[in-house]
């Protein structure tokens, strides 16, 4: 008997979301005066990220910045141009880590991971 790919079950929580929960990034917003990148999930929720975070996005023009695909049906972006493409995996990655790096330099008391 074989198992085809759809019987596997993905064991990465971001992989869940992506590829059994169907995340999808829906539309981007970019600002180059900013520092801006803001992705726009199907789900309503944003992930926002400095454009300078990525070396070939800091030195493209905003016209460059501007011409973008989403690629594999909204699991990444891709700019032909500037030959980069970013997946949404990576970005959930550097929001949660970003997130929790911000709230550990904090005075608060608060939880790192509430």
């Amino acid at each position: 008997m074989t198992t085809s790919n759809n019987d596997i079950k993905a064991k990465d929580p971001f992989d869940i979301l992506i590829f059994e929960k169907g995340l999808r990034i829906k539309q981007i917003i970019i600002d180059k005066s900013l520092d801006l990148l803001v992705l726009i999930l199907n789900n309503g929720k944003l992930i926002q990220s400095k454009i300078s975070c990525y070396p070939r996005l800091k030195t493209a023009s905003s016209e460059q910045l501007n011409k973008w695909s989403l690629i594999s049906k909204g699991i990444g972006i891709y700019w032909e141009e500037l030959d980069e493409d970013l997946s949404i995996k990576g970005f959930i990655k550097d929001s949660a880590l970003n997130n929790a790096l911000s709230k550990l330099q904090s005075s608060g008391t608060e939880e790192i991971f509430a």
